[in-house]
């Protein structure tokens, strides 16, 4: 699960998501008139645009960046009162300050990977699929997720591979189209990007491959998006890996950073940008940046720390809505802190924007990981190859819907197949980030390289709830496929969010809770806080929700 960033500071023209945005470079800093800074700014339900205008304007800010269709601005000032004077006004409903536009001195980029890439074997994995049926693709005798869930040639491929009349959107760090395992099913033209790069969290705009701050809709210089693309959409071609829906259309919706922070604004973006387009689901590898658990009115927070908190759930609320009344399936990660959400404790890590600002503060059930745990959002716990809950998945009887293979290097404690990379999910890797990594570590035993048919191709092995999250997403990518009726009004199929969920959860394999239970894992390096309670019964549990997704089943049943 990849984290979504502070609020955004890219600056564009204003108008509605359902047109590509176009990216201009931030406000130059002013050190006469003082910072300029900028907010998100959550329009009041029933204002009118022109009253929230005035407001904003009244209040000393002018208009970077609109998303009309569930009122949600973001907006420069120079006072740092904006808020204040903003949210006087009838027609606004809450204000948040993100940040001051300028360099962070000493701030390095980074990337966010998944919750352990670390790895103490130094060799090359090979496939352990003795017992596996004929492998379709050449490397998915590495694909035990698969099996796990029927999506092999014997399974779900024989009855249903997905339709490009079915469209799933990657809400994530973007997709490399041109892999030669997504490049086939890679919707170029409803792709976009949402997001412009900072150059103080995604390094300078100068060393870009196209030195620019805007990356195409077809790149993805993380690779996160890459691999959860084509976890669901991988195309049965002869080359690499396929995915759970291997014959669905694979639509890139960029909201997240290089560095793998994701800002509101294009989030929110692209959310409404799903529902004016057809897209049919949406995978969500991600949680709301700066905080990891959002309180309206922590007393542990101060006034406009509840403010930004409160904002956050509101505007990406509505998107989730907006999105889900237009026929999107939302799919979502549950994260990767081994926590009950249902009875969370303590936040250590928030707000993570700028770094060092974080602080220990007591949170309860009323804090919310967004989009988690967002009204209408389908919550896809992780498990390891032995069907255990993947050690650093949160679970929880209350936000757990399904659960799905996500990788657990620490499953099979006590074997040689203890800390392997193939305790992980594998799938495409972008070519560029690659050899980036190959560069500095050539025998990176979590990186395979498949060149059948003279195309060679990169692929990873990464672990999380990032990786549990799109084979949900694709079994609902299938169910579509199968169930979905003609959309009158964007083409190709549609089926409402709420049968979708049904068939997902109806046909998905019960799976009791261990015993015994509690469960504790007997990796040492684990300590005793990793120790979690399954609450609830084989049908439905903290651990399983109402089961792991079965492929086959949900195209049959």
């Amino acid at each position: 699960m990849t984290k979504l960033g502070a609020f955004a500071v890219t600056v564009v023209a204003a108008g509605t998501a359902a047109a590509p945005a176009t990216a201009a470079a931030p406000p130059a800093h002013d050190a006469r008139a003082g910072a300029t800074r900028t907010y998100v700014v959550l329009y009041a339900r029933g204002a009118s645009l022109a009253g929230a205008h005035r407001a904003i304007h009244r209040a000393g800010g002018r208009i970077l960046r609109e998303n009309r269709r569930i009122g949600l601005a973001t907006v420069a000032a120079r006072s740092r009162g904006f808020v204040r004077r903003a949210t006087a006004a009838a027609a606004i409903q809450g204000a948040a300050a993100n940040r001051a536009i300028g360099h962070l001195p000493g701030l390095p980029p980074w990337r966010r990977i998944e919750s352990e890439r670390g790895y103490a074997a130094t060799r090359r994995t090979t496939a352990r699929a003795a017992d596996a049926p004929p492998p379709a693709e050449p490397l998915s005798a590495n694909q035990w997720d698969m099996r796990m869930m029927h999506a092999t040639p014997d399974g779900s491929y024989a009855v249903q591979t997905g339709s490009h009349a079915v469209r799933v959107g990657i809400i994530d760090t973007g997709v490399d189209g041109s892999h030669p395992d997504i490049s086939p099913n890679f919707d170029r033209e409803l792709s976009r990007n949402f997001t412009v790069d900072d150059p103080v969290i995604d390094g300078p705009c100068e060393d870009e491959p196209d030195h620019s701050c805007t990356d195409p809709p077809d790149v993805d210089e993380d690779g996160h998006g890459t691999h959860v693309a084509g976890t669901i959409g991988a195309a049965l071609n002869g080359v690499g890996i396929g995915g759970v829906a291997p014959g669905v259309d694979i639509v890139n919706l960029r909201a997240g950073q290089d560095s793998g922070f994701f800002f509101l604004q294009p989030t929110v973006d692209a959310l409404t940008y799903a529902g004016d387009n057809g897209i049919d689901v949406v995978n969500m590898s991600f949680f709301v940046d700066p905080w990891l658990y959002n309180c309206r009115d922590n007393p542990a927070d101060s006034p406009a720390e509840q403010e930004q908190q409160a904002t956050i759930i509101d505007a990406t609320q509505r998107a989730l809505d907006y999105a889900r009344r237009r026929g999107v399936t939302l799919v979502a990660a549950l994260g990767n802190e081994n926590t009950d959400l249902g009875n969370p404790t303590v936040d250590e890590t928030s707000p993570d924007y700028p770094p060092g600002t974080e602080r220990p503060r007591q949170i309860d059930n009323s804090c919310l990981d967004m989009p988690t745990e967002g009204r209408g959002v389908i919550a896809v716990a992780s498990l390891g190859p032995s069907e255990r809950k993947a050690y650093y998945s949160n679970y929880g009887l209350e936000q757990t819907d399904v659960s799905a293979p996500g990788g657990d290097r620490r499953d099979f404690f006590g074997t040689d197949r203890y800390n392997a990379p193939d305790n992980r999910i594998l799938a495409p890797m972008p070519e560029g980030v690659a050899q980036a990594e190959l560069a500095a570590d050539p025998s990176n035993p979590l990186i395979v390289q498949d060149c059948t048919g003279g195309t060679c191709a990169h692929y990873q092995w990464l672990q999380g709830t990032s990786m549990a999250s799109p084979h949900a997403a694709g079994v609902a990518a299938l169910i579509v496929a199968e169930f979905g009726k003609k959309d009158p009004e964007h083409g190709g199929l549609t089926l409402a969010p709420s049968r979708v969920r049904d068939i997902l959860e109806r046909t998905a394999a019960r799976h009791a809770c261990p015993d015994p239970n509690p469960f504790t894992y007997p990796d040492p390096d684990l300590t005793p806080d990793f120790t979690a309670t399954c609450e609830g019964e084989a049908k439905f549990n903290g651990f399983y929700g109402h089961g792991i997704v079965d492929a086959l089943d949900a195209v049959v049943g």
